[in-house]
């Protein structure tokens, strides 16, 4: 795809929308809620299950088959298929997009969601677009959470809807405003993706970059200086949206080119625990904070790792590391049967 095709579609802010896209995200919304309502039918792998749609969607959010792409039609008379429906498709089948808007997925998240979806079954169908040039294979426009989920819980097939949107700018930008829309997209992923825009070619500069997206060249110029980061430290922060916003994750960034990975982990870590705000990081990243941390006693070093302990659920207390010889256990609200218990323990295992 030449640069200039792929940079068409942007020519609105993420946070708004024209009449057109507006319409696609209306029509793939309203579809997402007659699968949540409509009854249960038995499904077959690949075979198109008609969903019951009401006459008035039928007319106002169907897509039309006058517009749709030569490729789509003949792949949708091939199976029978009516836009709207629902079908089972082996997750085999299924791959990530290419400009899948999302980078990061946690692992936490996954997990849990597949726990869900093993005890209640999928509920929302996912968003697929046929791999014409691969038939019987799909990508994922919308759903990849889902996905990894349902691989996660050891399911064999997805229910899914089959779109018409080439891969590319179009399927991208419906991603995106999906994912804008549910606060799901991160900094973090576009920090990459853009990169890899970039770096492939698909704009020729920032600012042409940032001109389609419709986004200040500096917002572009954090997102892209975030990009420098290690994945292991963006992962990181990933996992805590509320803490890393675009300033924060800017100044770990700043940090980081000043004192590399592990003194990076350590500064995470830091945030977190002692709860530090972004004009704090940024003074610690300037220096200025240096000599009050040096002059702390080596009683209040800083631990490099916390470990939090539960019985029956309920928090108890801590264990931390220190360097490479110091362990702390704090724990109380014990019954004095569990804390000589946990004594005896310790005991056993120093002999």
């Amino acid at each position: 795809m030449k640069p200039s095709q792929f940079a068409k579609g942007f020519q609105a802010r993420p946070d708004t929308t024209s009449s057109e896209k507006r319409t696609a995200l209306d029509r793939l919304n309203a579809i997402d809620g007659l699968v949540r309502n409509e009854p249960k039918t038995p499904t077959t792998v690949g075979r198109p299950i008609p969903a019951v749609i009401p006459s008035s969607l039928q007319d106002a959010e169907m897509p039309d088959p006058a517009n749709e792409s030569a490729a789509y039609r003949a792949w949708r008379l091939e199976h029978g298929y009516r836009p709207g429906q629902v079908i089972e498709l082996a997750l085999k089948t299924i791959k990530p997009s290419p400009f899948n808007p999302r980078y990061f997925y946690v692992k936490s998240s996954i997990a849990e969601l597949a726990v869900n979806l093993a005890k209640q079954g999928q509920q929302q169908a996912i968003h697929v677009i046929p791999d014409y040039d691969n038939p019987g294979t799909y990508f994922v426009s919308d759903g990849g959470r889902r996905v990894r989920a349902l691989k996660e819980a050891n399911k064999e097939s997805v229910k899914a809807i089959v779109i018409d949107l080439p891969i590319g700018i179009q399927s991208y930008k419906l991603g995106y405003d999906l994912n804008v829309q549910r606060d799901s997209q991160t900094v973090f992923d576009n920090a990459v993706v853009w990169r890899r825009f970039l770096d492939e070619r698909h704009f020729q500069s920032q600012k042409e970059l940032a001109e389609h997206l419709g986004l200040d060249e500096s917002t572009i110029a954090v997102a892209l200086s975030i990009a420098k980061l290690p994945e292991p430290v963006m992962q990181e922060m990933v996992a805590r949206p509320d803490r890393f916003g675009s300033n924060m994750a800017y100044q770990v960034g700043r940090y980081h080119s000043a004192r590399g990975a592990d003194a990076t982990l350590r500064l995470i870590n830091r945030i977190l625990s002692d709860d530090l705000s972004t004009r704090q990081v940024a003074d610690i990243v300037k220096g200025r904070a240096t000599a009050q941390e040096s002059a702390k006693p080596a009683g209040r070093q800083r631990y490099a790792q916390r470990l939090e302990i539960k019985l029956g659920g309920v928090s108890v207390g801590d264990l931390k590391s220190y360097g490479e010889d110091r362990l702390e256990l704090r724990l109380k609200g014990l019954t004095r049967e569990k804390r000589d218990e946990i004594l005896l323990q310790i005991e056993k295992m120093l002999k």
